[in-house]
């Protein structure tokens, strides 16, 4: 039995040796076989063609956000310091006490208000006093002041006409004695003057008069009416001042009412997003903020979406309406672009220069959605159904056009392509090769011929990037060439 079983145990190590001659011989001609167009000691990897869905989508990270946010702001003019807000995050009810500021200034501002708003209502009060006071001395001047002076004017002009009466008679007495001899000539003479002298006197009244009556009086009138319409000015000033007065005082007893922020409804409260190059959030105690600056948001939270950048390369496809699948940590949502910006966002160095446009997300009303959770989307750009798939990794693409290779019984074949929609795994083909096919996957890595094509595109593209740059030189040379010529010429003709 022994024997026997040694027997058996050296024909199967027998049977087995020859077997693995005949297969390293069979490796040893296939390594021969394609001496010429696989790379030595290359594994080839291939892949066969099948047809099946090619989505074509485009996937990039955001954070929710609600579309529809209650915005408390600042109303308080200038800058103001926080000294209390409520923690993001808070369920607040009505009227409940969300951000409170310093009112030192404010305080002293509604002090300095009051005072000033006395200071006008007594100037005010004093104003309308010269108003009364401005019409009452027109009354006064024309019947009193006026009235007064004409009557002693005229009191003086009747003695000056008894003065020029009794003169007169005197004149006349004096004449008739000196013809009698009864008087000297020198009385008569001196008669005679003492009626010059009341004639004169009795003009001089006449004239100061008809000056009352015509020049004094109506300049005086005019002067008071200027005083009624200079008090009427000052007073109407001082309302207008006393106006601006209380309306700073009433500012300022509001603003120190809206020092204490309080909640106009129930809900979350949330902080703004800050820039992403701050380290701590625009509010917080301490912090100072301005007017009209958003403190606070309170989210609805039944109407939330993503706002995320697309770049620039794919943003024409992007459109509202298109699927978008939501990757959030707890659950996956259907949802759909409702929204693409029309201006790119600002790019610079802290964006390492890349253009991206805004593209909003609309989600479902879904429970336990809240603004700042993260979540991955992914746009579907286009759906291809019943497509013949090719893997990237198995195109090389010439100045020629695009080619790959399949995997033969003898040598690897070359097979110009046709090719569709892509995405970063599969590519549609629309012509060159057929359902079944083994392409070879990174053929530039196993055949020399793909290194060959590749290398030859690359150093035309690089020729004609040298030539672009050798045409921009020399038509830059020529530039300030024709430049010194017209210079030297221009000198010439000086």
């Amino acid at each position: 039995m022994n024997l026997d079983n040694n027997r058996k145990d050296r024909r199967v190590v027998g049977i087995v040796a020859i077997v693995g001659v005949i297969f390293l011989a069979g490796a040893a001609a296939a390594v021969a076989f394609w001496p010429q167009s696989i790379s030595e000691n290359a594994t080839v990897l291939t892949h066969t063609i099948k047809r099946g869905k090619l989505i074509v989508s485009v996937t990039e990270q955001g954070t929710l956000e609600s579309s529809n946010n209650t915005e408390i702001k600042c109303k308080i003019r200038g800058f103001s310091t926080v000294t209390y807000v409520v923690p993001t995050g808070t369920i607040v009810e009505e009227g409940q006490e969300l951000v409170r500021l310093d009112t030192k200034v404010i305080e002293e501002q509604f002090s300095l208000t009051k005072t000033n708003t006395f200071i006008a209502e007594a100037t005010l009060a004093e104003s309308q006093a010269n108003v009364e006071k401005a019409k009452i001395a027109i009354e006064a001047y024309e019947k009193g002041r006026y009235l007064s002076q004409l009557q002693q004017l005229e009191k003086e002009l009747a003695a000056h006409q008894r003065n020029l009466r009794t003169a007169r008679k005197m004149q006349d007495r004096s004449q008739d004695l000196f013809r009698k001899g009864y008087v000297t000539e020198l009385e008569v003479e001196g008669n005679a003057f003492s009626v010059t002298q009341a004639e004169l006197e009795l003009k001089v009244k006449e004239t100061e008069i008809s000056v009352l009556e015509n020049f004094t009086r109506r300049m005086q009138l005019e002067t008071l009416r200027g005083n009624i319409t200079a008090s009427e000015s000052k007073l109407a000033a001082d309302q207008a001042g006393l106006a601006m007065e209380e309306k700073r005082r009433d500012r300022a007893a509001q603003e120190l009412d809206d020092c204490v922020i309080r909640a106009e409804k129930s809900g979350l409260v949330i902080y703004p997003s800050a820039a992403s190059w701050k380290t701590t959030p625009d509010i917080t105690e301490g912090a100072t903020v301005r007017k009209d600056q958003v403190l606070l948001l309170m989210p609805d939270l039944t109407q939330m979406q993503v706002k995320l950048g697309i770049h620039e390369s794919v943003i024409d496809r992007v459109q509202p309406g298109l699927t978008a699948v939501v990757t959030l940590p707890d659950r996956e949502l259907q949802a759909a672009v409702s929204d693409v910006a029309t201006v790119t966002r600002p790019a610079g160095w802290w964006t390492g220069n890349v253009v991206k446009y805004d593209t909003v997300i609309e989600l479902p009303n879904d429970p336990g959605l809240k603004p700042g959770m993260s979540a991955e989307i992914e746009v579907v750009l286009a759906v291809h159904e019943n497509v013949l798939l090719l893997p990237v990794a198995a195109v090389v693409e010439t100045e020629e056009g695009r080619f790959c290779w399949i995997a033969t019984e003898t040598l690897p074949e070359k097979r110009s392509l046709k090719l569709g929609d892509s995405n970063d795994i599969f590519i549609e083909v629309l012509s060159g090769i057929d359902e079944g096919d083994q392409v070879i996957l990174n053929p530039t890595a196993l055949i020399d011929e793909a290194a060959e094509d590749a290398l030859t595109s690359l150093e035309q593209n690089q020729s004609a990037d040298n030539q672009v740059t050798e045409d921009n030189s020399a038509s830059a040379n020529s530039t300030s060439q024709n430049a010194k010529k017209a210079g030297t010429s221009s000198e010439a003709t000086k």
